[in-house]
């Protein structure tokens, strides 16, 4: 692993659905010799159908996407993935943003008394990216990008989720976060985008840091 930020174990990049995670969490995982631990929306067997009818299907795959996600991130501790550090497009504590998001308020407290006991039990990331962009881009990434069950997003439920992760993050404590800007990124175009962001978290210390380069980056 590089060594400006070998003191990051594990390295979760996040941001809103278009935000270009996944895009990133390879780049990076690549160029600094990491271990890749990506989300499997794919297994959920309701996610299909959430997309079609949200209220109807928001709890079963919340259920889902929690039992998921607890066991993706405590199988780090389990394996040797460790030893040349992690790096993930997701972050546990995502899950319970998405919950709040699109659960009614009955749902999301039988969720909570769910997702608790598992949150106090599983590690936190050393170290955050949060990928943000405008609720238009990210639907223009989507549009783009052409996944049949993602067509079905508006612009309305990508400002309500952005808006979220403001929140979550505004409070969050749980890791130091680096804010990247999503909207003039390109690490797949500019080269020095990505040696950027590197050099950036090789220097960054205490708990918020950020990068502004110039560019777009592709939906992941």
């Amino acid at each position: 692993m590089s060594e400006g930020i070998a003191r990051f174990r594990h390295i979760a990049v996040e941001g809103p659905i278009g935000a270009g995670k996944t895009t990133l969490a390879h780049l990076l995982a690549r160029r600094i010799g990491a271990e890749l631990m990506l989300e499997q929306p794919a297994e959920n067997p309701f996610l299909d159908r959430f997309y079609d009818d949200m209220p109807g299907y928001a709890f079963q795959t919340q259920l889902f996407f929690l039992f998921q996600r607890e066991r993706q991130v405590r199988g780090l501790a389990q394996s040797s993935m460790f030893g040349q550090g992690v790096v993930s497009d997701f972050m546990f504590a995502k899950d319970a943003i998405f919950a709040k998001l699109t659960l009614s308020d009955e749902e999301y407290r039988l969720y909570a008394q769910m997702h608790a006991p598992i949150a106090a039990q599983l590690r936190e990331p050393d170290l955050v990216i949060w990928l943000q962009a405008r609720p238009e881009t990210l639907l223009a990434r989507l549009r783009e990008r052409g996944i049949a069950m993602e067509q079905q997003i508006e612009l309305d439920y990508l400002e309500r989720l952005a808006d979220a992760y403001v929140e979550h993050f505004d409070s969050y404590g749980g890791a130091p976060v680096f804010a990247v800007d999503a909207e003039e990124f390109n690490p797949i175009a500019r080269e020095a985008d990505l040696a950027g962001l590197i050099d950036g978290l090789g220097r960054f210390s205490g708990r918020r840091g950020s990068l502004i380069l110039a560019g777009a980056l592709p939906a992941d």
